[in-house]
């Protein structure tokens, strides 16, 4: 992408999040993806289950620079990276989201976070011994000028910690070819294809991986049948189970699922 065209595109996602104006599609999809979903998330654990393994896969943090990649005013991890790192950057489009983010960093001396472009020449810092990416690697249209930057910008023995939307399996990738057209962030949002993941693997070691939401996202239907919450919430709980343990081995089932979690390491030249 020329470097106009990316201006351009970054301002659109600088003003979206900054106002959240959405269109009627947008918003509709928003309430099934950050209401009945979530819920489902925070019922079943799958919340829970994703902070404890991106805080397990940090490891040992004290001596290790940190790059807290498209934070906007900070995740549920970003303070516990600041607090523990040796040093902790947070980058972002978004002007409001960064001050927000400095403000709860002011006390901390060995951290800041700024407006910037990850991809922009005028983004100079490297040598990053870990690399956070909350739902941030999808907005990359071009995975491969991604990939080059990611490596670019790890130290030699570097780790990235991401967390992405999948549309890999059959039902997802139906409603989300029937809702795009009509979608106000679609120019910046492109969910992980199959493709995708290959050239992540291709590209980096992956240490672990972990997939939620493939058996598990049926669990909304349930609430249909005619059985006690306890009954319900204790099967959803045991797909999502199903769906951690077995995205770690198998291809299929991973791609059957909503969410990717990658613990990627750069590959020693």
């Amino acid at each position: 992408m020329k470097s106009e065209e990316r201006k351009l595109l970054n301002a659109r996602q600088k003003e979206f999040y900054d106002t959240k104006h959405k269109n009627a599609a947008t918003r509709l999809w928003s309430y099934f993806r950050n209401g009945a979903l979530n819920r489902i998330k925070k019922d079943i654990g799958v919340e829970r289950d994703i902070y404890e393994l991106h805080k397990n896969w940090f490891g040992d943090l004290s001596r290790k620079k940190v790059l807290d990649l498209g934070c906007h005013a900070g995740n549920s991890l970003s303070f516990y990276l600041a607090q523990n790192s040796r040093e902790y950057l947070g980058i972002d489009l978004s002007p409001k989201g960064i001050n927000s983010l400095n403000r709860r960093l002011e006390k901390l001396s060995r951290a800041s976070a700024e407006v910037m472009d990850f991809l922009s020449e005028e983004f100079r810092e490297k040598d990053f011994d870990l690399i956070y990416a909350y739902g941030v690697l999808h907005h990359f249209r071009d995975v491969d000028e991604l990939i080059a930057k990611l490596q670019e910008k790890l130290s030699n023995e570097g780790t990235i910690v991401s967390h992405d939307p999948l549309q890999t399996s059959l039902p997802i990738r139906f409603i989300r070819s029937i809702y795009r057209p009509f979608q106000s962030d679609k120019d910046w949002e492109w969910p992980f294809s199959r493709t995708t993941y290959y050239k992540f693997e291709k590209a980096f070691e992956i240490k672990e991986r972990r997939a939620v939401l493939g058996k598990a996202k049926w669990s909304t239907f349930i609430n249909f049948l005619p059985i006690s919450k306890e009954k319900r919430v204790h099967k959803a709980k045991a797909w999502h189970q199903e769906d951690w343990e077995n995205s770690l081995k198998s291809d299929n089932e991973m791609f059957d699922c909503m969410h990717l979690s990658l613990l990627m390491k750069k590959r020693s030249l």
